[in-house]
């Protein structure tokens, strides 16, 4: 399975000013996975050490942080010899012995020529308090799900890729149904690599389906195995309410729909936990689209999205059948898998951070806006055939942007004040913009 950080992992490797490595990431989104892929790609050998109840990795590094006597001890360990030229070391679940964490510090400032990648599943959580992280001391890196481009090679559809890196729109046209028919999958299969390794080998709708229930229960085990006693439940109520969040026709955050009379103050500590461990998104509202964006979040108002499209079709319970009923996928629920598949998209690739607009007065909402460099893009997301942009156009009219963007499922064209990119394209929005001479490419 390719996966396109592989090649950030390569820069990293040949970097003069590289640093310990830190890989952010949800369990399961393939983060062991990409490291062993790396170092048996990459170097000679490597040495992988997991830290997970691994009480002789904890003995070792709450002793002192000599480098020759840690090493020492991660040969006997790994059964690996290290070699500082040849030899990559990962530190999977790094969060499980937080002093490891501290010696990434000594690695980088007393023996640079060690190769380090660490890895942790809930480091935004699980570090104890007192724990000395090495700040500026290491570099970080956030893996995802499989995006819509990963899922396309995942499934041997590579020349499809190639003609959307071409941008001959009218080609692509052509064999519109085709991308429309692995979208469809994408919703349902998401971007978790065992349920693409599986859908991959088997076909199977079912053996996705219950996968994902795995994978759902595994991250309600670690509510309880992780979080404090007292803010589980509330961190369970929160997770649970967000297929109906995004169920509505306006999806900003409504806490009176986690519990009657919630208010935002008892569950900041559960939304923050699940922020922390990477299984939701927040995406903040904007008063004003202007630079920086950030300058101006509504902190009140925000939208949330899980980290997996085929998770929130599994926590909704999406009947496998909507696949074959024509596009009626891409509207369900209002619209909501649509959405979070653009943002699944915009996530993945890090050059972007969304946020979203609304009118003073509620009257008129733009799913996503971004920045970047001097320019701020709006983008309109489109599930159904009727391709009123009334929001987007009120936008337009009240802040005149070089461009506006929407996405849905028609083909592309650019008119005078709009841009229409197909959903199946929008990995491409950066590539596109800078085609039209709007960004540089």
């Amino acid at each position: 399975m390719f996966r396109t950080a592989m090649s950030d992992l390569i820069s990293w490797k040949h970097s003069d000013i590289r640093k310990p490595l830190i890989i952010r990431g949800a369990r399961q989104v393939g983060k062991t996975w990409l490291m062993k892929e790396f170092g048996k790609t990459e170097y000679q050998k490597y040495a992988y050490i997991n830290f997970e109840n691994n009480e002789r990795m904890e003995f070792l590094f709450n002793g002192s942080f000599e480098i020759p006597r840690i090493i020492a001890a991660l040969q006997i360990e790994s059964e690996i010899t290290i070699e500082p030229n040849n030899t990559l070391l990962i530190f999977d679940e790094i969060q499980e012995v937080p002093k490891a964490l501290t010696s990434l510090k000594y690695f980088q400032e007393k023996a640079p020529e060690y190769q380090i990648i660490a890895a942790g599943s809930l480091l935004g959580v699980a570090l104890h308090p007192g724990t000395s992280f090495p700040v500026g001391k290491v570099e970080f890196m956030d893996l995802h799900p499989l995006d819509f481009t990963e899922f396309l090679l995942a499934t041997g559809r590579k020349e499809l890729i190639k003609l959307l890196d071409q941008k001959d729109y009218d080609i692509i046209s052509t064999f519109r149904m085709k991308y429309i028919d692995a979208l469809k999958q994408y919703y349902f299969v998401g971007g978790m690599p065992e349920a693409v390794a599986s859908f991959v080998f088997y076909s199977d709708y079912s053996e996705v389906r219950s996968i994902h229930k795995n994978i759902l229960s595994a991250y309600e085990q670690d509510f309880s195995k992780h979080a404090p006693s007292r803010t589980v439940p509330r961190i369970r109520l929160l997770w649970n309410s967000i297929p109906s969040q995004l169920a509505k026709e306006q999806k900003k955050f409504i806490y009176r729909l986690v519990k009657t009379g919630a208010r935002a103050r008892e569950y900041e500590l559960a939304l923050a936990w699940l922020i922390d461990c990477g299984l939701i998104y927040k995406v903040q509202n904007i008063s004003k689209p202007s630079i920086p964006l950030a300058a101006y979040i509504n902190t009140s108002s925000f939208k949330l999205f899980l980290l997996d499209i085929g998770l929130l079709s599994t926590m909704s319970q999406l009947d496998k059948k909507s696949i074959l009923q024509g596009n009626n996928i891409f509207q369900e629920f209002k619209g909501a898998l649509t959405e979070q598949f653009v943002l699944q998209q915009f996530v993945s690739n890090q050059q972007i951070q969304p946020y979203y607009w609304t009118a003073a007065r509620g009257t008129a909402e733009v799913d996503f806006i971004f920045q970047w460099d001097n320019f701020v893009i709006p983008v309109e997301v489109k599930a159904a055939e009727n391709l009123q942009s009334k929001s987007l156009k009120s936008y337009a009219e009240k802040y005149n942007p070089q461009y506006v963007v929407r996405t849905s499922m028609s083909d592309y064209r650019k008119e005078d004040w709009l841009m229409n990119i197909p959903l199946y394209a929008i990995n491409n929005i950066m590539k596109i913009l800078g085609t039209e001479g709007l960004l540089p490419e």
